[in-house]
């Protein structure tokens, strides 16, 4: 029996969900956020639906840890440190790398780092956050777990981009995709609730919440995914355009007389998508609201939709078949409009949802009708869980 830490670090957040293992159940799970700056906030949820909330300064990622770890002693929601049997870091970008989760070394721990030009944000402050936690808890076992490694099984003619060759060779210029820790764990919860090899399947799967990648598994591989280089590209997202044609992104740097490509990315990446065609709001919650009179609420809702529709085709193509698709994540997993609209606009491919299955938020159900050819399924992710797992079987070897 022990207790294993899951992890996510952002730049100015640290999140975290406390296991038993191995039973897997949650003991705790809490944030901090706004770490560096003034007024930093830290919530810890525990127990019968217990709250532990403060406001106060964090200067940095180690004294965040710091914080966290004497709060869970004070809590009585550890008796000790030595609790603690593993950690879990959930980290952006493993490149190519990284093909599987890894105990965390000096090298392993140096490549991190060197590839934070892939994942600027994120790299620098999931190093820290290790780097922090193997200070602190020198005898437990750091695991990092990739989002990007899960795609590494893609065949080349899916990663590659049409441009100069040597752009890949010299820069790592290919598709790196994202979310691969949560389209793992959904793809073996299907091949269980389709109760056949996971080898045996082809499957699409759609992460789709604020962030949103869809992802075709071939044979228990990841095979296509639509998000690129960055996160940036695939479906249109919450505040993120998704794919878009790199001309006109020049073409409206000059009309905005923007000089700075940071600035244009940072527009492409927190000023579009939802938000930005609606100019009302980023979550779908909202827009279905008002969509009724709104009419670029509507029409927000309705690309969402076509774009989603465009890359599940593109995937059944691509794997001559599917035998499921499976919604999961913050809007595959509870907006039922969503879900019905996209299956509906699929019936093409023998994909029909029943509508009295499909009223349901958030619990793992086969919504399909029982003369449906391919199966829909709703898993509600767990990347954490799927860090937890990873932790224990590497912490054993």
């Amino acid at each position: 029996m022990g207790k294993t830490l899951a992890v996510n670090a952002g730049s100015s957040t640290l999140k975290f969900k406390l296991f038993e293992v191995p039973s897997e159940e949650v003991i705790t799970s809490g944030v901090i956020e706004r770490i560096g700056l003034k007024d930093s906030i830290v919530t810890i949820k525990y127990g019968d639906g217990k709250k532990f909330e403060n406001t106060q300064d964090v200067k940095d990622h180690e004294a965040a840890i710091h914080l966290m770890l004497d709060k869970l002693l004070e809590l009585k929601i550890l008796k000790s440190y030595d609790e603690i049997t593993g950690i879990g870091h959930r980290i952006v970008a493993g490149g190519e790398f990284f093909t599987d989760s890894v105990l965390v070394d000096d090298d392993a721990l140096k490549k991190i780092e060197d590839l934070a030009e892939y994942a600027p944000l994120h790299n620098p402050a999931e190093a820290m956050g290790i780097r922090a936690f193997k200070k602190i808890l020198p005898d437990v076992p750091n695991v990092a777990v990739f989002d990007t490694s899960f795609h590494t099984t893609m065949p080349k003619v899916n990663y590659m981009y049409a441009i100069p060759y040597e752009y890949y060779e010299k820069y790592g210029a290919r598709k790196y995709g994202a979310h691969g820790t949560s389209h793992r764990y959904v793809a073996s919860r299907a091949a269980k609730m389709l109760g056949k090899p996971l080898e045996d399947l082809k499957l699409i799967t759609m992460h789709i919440g604020a962030g949103a990648s869809i992802t075709a598994i071939k044979n228990g591989k990841s095979f296509d995914t639509s998000m690129g280089f960055t996160p940036l590209a695939g479906i249109m997202m919450a505040t993120r355009s998704g794919d878009i044609d790199a001309s006109l992104v020049t073409f409206l740097m000059e009309k905005l007389n923007i000089k700075d490509p940071n600035d244009m990315i940072n527009i492409l990446n927190k000023k579009s998508g939802l938000v930005g065609v609606s100019e009302y709001s980023a979550d779908m919650r909202d827009l279905e609201k008002v969509q009724d009179h709104n009419d670029k609420a509507h029409l927000a809702r309705d690309m969402y939709i076509n774009r989603i529709v465009r890359y599940v085709g593109q995937y059944v193509a691509e794997m001559n078949g599917v035998d499921a698709i499976v919604f999961s994540a913050g809007v595959g997993e509870n907006d039922i409009p969503i879900r019905q609209e996209v299956a509906d606009k699929l019936s093409y491919f023998g994909i029909a949802v029943d509508p009295e299955k499909n009223n349901i938020r958030g619990v793992e159900r086969d919504l399909s009708t029982a003369d449906a050819k391919v199966k829909t399924l709703l898993i509600p992710t767990d990347e954490e869980l799927m860090i937890v797992r990873d932790v224990e079987r590497l912490a054993k070897k």
